[in-house]
């Protein structure tokens, strides 16, 4: 019973501390009250493509709306092929056409939160990887109407978390609050990235854990992400995010 005790007391500090600590916060903050009051323009983050004429890949992810926005974030993935005249946006949503295409601005604001860059290619690399990226896209296997749930997946961030496994030269994993990202397709409970270099056991999305160079090391439990990163060095905090390099 005390080991049992102990491990309760580890999970309230570790997992629902911080979740009820940025639930409060998230209480206070004033907010659009639904998404017709938000703000969804253009956070003008990204370069105009005519002053930018070489290709680009941008992962973006910003805070969502309604209470969900005190533990979690919606991530969409922008390309730009050398010298188009616009980019590309995609993301998949609850509502509407499966995986959305250019159904808002690249960088625009989501409920009125300003997007952050999560990782970024440009140049000669991002033009080599946008065949990859639009590949994955389109192998999605959520990508019919009503393939969606919100917690615990496949939801948005379990479409762009796939496709970060599957183009693993983007060099990134999904922001800790990104619930839905340790979603496996298909049922796996099991997976190792395209490259080798991250592994994946999970749950379901209920329970798991990440392990390698680009995820550190992840303890996942019911969405919530707590975890070191080695490559920048920093630390994951549930429902908060990471802090670090």
């Amino acid at each position: 019973m005390k080991i049992l005790r102990r491990l309760l007391l580890v999970f309230a500090v570790i997992y629902l501390l911080p979740a009820l600590a940025s639930a409060g916060l998230w209480y206070l903050k004033e907010r659009p009250q639904s998404w017709r009051d938000a703000d969804w323009s253009s956070a003008g983050m990204l370069p105009e493509p005519s002053a930018s004429p070489e290709a680009a890949i941008y992962v973006l992810s910003a805070t969502t709306g309604g209470m969900k926005g005190a533990v979690a974030s919606h991530a969409w993935i922008v390309t730009k092929d050398e010298g188009a005249s616009g980019y590309n946006r995609y993301e998949k949503v609850g509502w509407g056409r499966p995986i959305r295409k250019n159904a808002y601005q690249a960088d625009g604001r989501w409920y009125s939160n300003a997007p952050r860059i999560v990782t970024a290619a440009t140049g000669e690399e991002a033009k080599r990887l946008i065949p990859k990226v639009e590949q994955a896209i389109a192998a999605y296997p959520y990508s019919s109407p009503g393939a969606y749930r919100l917690w615990p997946g496949p939801n948005s961030n379990t479409f762009v978390a796939y496709v970060l496994r599957a183009v693993p030269e983007l060099d990134a994993v999904l922001p800790p609050d990104a619930v839905g990202r340790d979603y496996l397709p298909e049922g796996k409970l099991f997976q190792i990235d395209a490259d080798g270099r991250d592994l994946h056991a999970t749950l379901y999305g209920v329970a798991g854990i990440s392990a390698g160079w680009r995820s550190g090391l992840e303890l996942h439990f019911m969405g919530l992400v707590a975890g070191i990163d080695i490559a920048r060095p920093g630390i994951k905090i549930p429902a908060i995010g990471r802090l670090g390099i």
